[in-house]
């Protein structure tokens, strides 16, 4: 165990369907726990892991406020390049569901452990797509869903929606370079489902599908990023299923900025996810 930011952390490891699945929970100040939000880092599903800044910043500064956060390792998918010829189908190895059932595995078990019976969910990029697939799974097998959801700059769609003119704005001059460009979003996604079959599968990539039932949602995005499309276009799939919806965009900033905790963007983003956590839900 350690303590920081009067926050304690605890490093464990839990049993998933496809073996152990390394946790870390993050305790508050009191030492009294709440029902968890689980996080899940992104990485573009391969890369990443409990020390990423993305995964413990968020939950440490998080859990320093007063909230119980648990951090998920789950199993990541190969490395891809991101130019160059593409690998034939299908690809081997870890691929969709795997890093999906350990996030939904880890996401059981801080229910279970939770003293109120319910949990929050949320992620980051990559790790927001898996936060939402998870919400679906379990909405879709009749169980009970995360309590709220934080979804913070994500890719849903298994294609990146078409840019908005205002998001086109956004990326001119020096905010075009190193976006998430249309082919590398479909590699990305390509490389995490494995086969064409899973690509149209809605569990690996829930953007487009019914989304009745799903909780309140949060959604946090970067100002100037590509993958913005894919989370504007989610925002409006949970309106128009009558989901409660937030949507903020933090001036400024770019892909990525919850991995960047020194940094104002870091602590504008987390604010919000607090403020907006602990505030009763808008029907």
């Amino acid at each position: 165990m350690s303590t920081r930011l009067g926050a304690t952390t605890e490093n464990i490891t839990i049993e998933g369907r496809h073996g152990p699945i390394p946790i870390r929970v993050y305790t508050p100040p009191d030492g009294h726990p709440t029902a968890p939000l689980v996080w899940v880092h992104g990485g573009a599903f391969c890369a990443g892991d409990l020390d990423q800044a993305e995964s413990h910043a968020p939950a440490l500064t998080v859990a320093s406020a007063g909230r119980t956060v648990v951090t998920v390792d789950y199993r990541l998918v190969p490395r891809f390049s991101w130019v160059g010829k593409q690998k034939p189908l299908p690809l081997t190895g870890t691929r969709f569901p795997i890093p999906l059932d350990d996030v939904s595995d880890a996401f059981a078990w801080a229910r279970e452990q939770s003293p109120t019976g319910e949990a929050a969910l949320g992620g980051a990029s990559a790790g927001a797509c898996l936060s939402a697939a998870t919400t679906l799974r379990l909405r879709d097998a009749g169980e009970p869903v995360p309590s709220r959801l934080v979804l913070a700059y994500g890719t849903f769609h298994a294609a990146l929606p078409a840019l908005s003119p205002h998001l086109k704005s956004r990326l001119r001059g020096r905010h075009g370079f190193l976006q998430f460009r249309a082919s590398t979003v479909d590699r990305m996604n390509l490389n995490y489902a494995g086969t064409a079959e899973a690509m149209s599968n809605p569990h690996a990539f829930p953007g487009g599908a019914d989304l009745t039932g799903f909780p309140p949602a949060l959604l946090l995005d970067a100002d100037h990023d590509s993958l913005r499309a894919s989370s504007e276009e989610f925002a409006a799939e949970l309106t128009a299923a009558g989901v409660p919806v937030e949507h903020h965009v933090v001036p400024g900033s770019r892909h990525g900025f919850l991995d960047k905790p020194s940094r104002p963007h870091f602590d504008t983003g987390v604010g919000v996810v607090l403020r907006w956590m602990d505030t009763p839900p808008q029907p």
